[in-house]
């Protein structure tokens, strides 16, 4: 993938950082993004990236909101004319039972785990070159559900529905769109998760551990190549078997 250029979204750190530099490891320049308050951590990623030998740079983004997202895509059309690999990954929780979910606790999810999937792709999409690869990330959550997470639930049910139906809309430009549904993955948010809780979920999956953010960068540079031309629409769980 040598030249490819590609653009990660919520890249500053966890799965998205693993991504970015693993496109970076197969030849990729990578356009990491994040907002401004993790701009810090996003101008280390790029470093990292940097030091692999291929370009990056940091553009700041508010990618639940669609204004912002304009400006996005004009600055990487100025910086890098074109991308061939889209990771929609930006992603967050607040859990809650319904009875005990605000508006604003709904709407937040929504915004920024999957109406940023519709404003970082409706923005870019003239510029994604033919032949280019869109991954969006998902979450096993968004196929089984889970207490007390109504609104993450939907959220990531939502990009699933949106990523088959964009399939079919940009098969004719041979553009595959795919979706990752990671399941527990040791980041930041799982780290917070009480230790009673993640040693119940331990003894649910089969092998016995939780997943790490390479696992699902790894996965994602393989979709991104062109030994997976011919995958498009596809649901690809990656969850230690916990879903089988």
């Amino acid at each position: 993938m040598k030249g490819k250029k590609a653009l990660v979204t919520g890249s500053t750190r966890g799965i998205g950082r693993a991504i970015a530099l693993a496109l970076a490891k197969e030849g990729c320049d990578v356009i990491i993004n994040g907002t401004e308050k993790s701009a810090a951590q996003g101008k280390e990623v790029v470093k990292e990236i940097v030091a692999l030998g291929v370009k990056s740079e940091f553009i700041a983004a508010d990618v639940s909101d669609f204004k912002s997202c304009e400006t996005l895509g004009a600055e990487v059309k100025k910086s890098f004319s074109h991308i061939d690999i889209l990771v929609n990954n930006a992603g967050t929780t607040c859990d809650r039972s319904l009875k005990n979910m605000s508006l604003e606790d709904w709407s937040r999810i929504i915004n920024v785990n999957l109406n940023s999937v519709f404003n970082v792709t409706r923005n870019l999409l003239d510029i994604i070159k033919d032949n280019g690869r869109i991954i969006n990330i998902s979450s096993i959550i968004g196929i089984s559900g889970n207490f007390g997470q109504t609104n993450y639930a939907s959220s990531k049910a939502g990009i699933i529905g949106f990523s088959k139906s964009l399939a079919k809309e940009l098969g004719k430009r041979k553009i595959t769109v795919n979706v990752i549904a990671p399941g527990f993955i040791k980041t930041e948010l799982t780290d917070q998760m009480p230790l009673e809780m993640a040693s119940k979920i331990l003894m649910l999956i089969p092998l016995k551990e939780m997943g790490m953010p390479e696992d699902i960068a790894n996965l994602a540079a393989f979709l991104a190549s062109e030994k997976a031309r011919y995958i498009t629409g596809a649901v690809i769980k990656v969850d230690g078997g916990i879903m089988f």
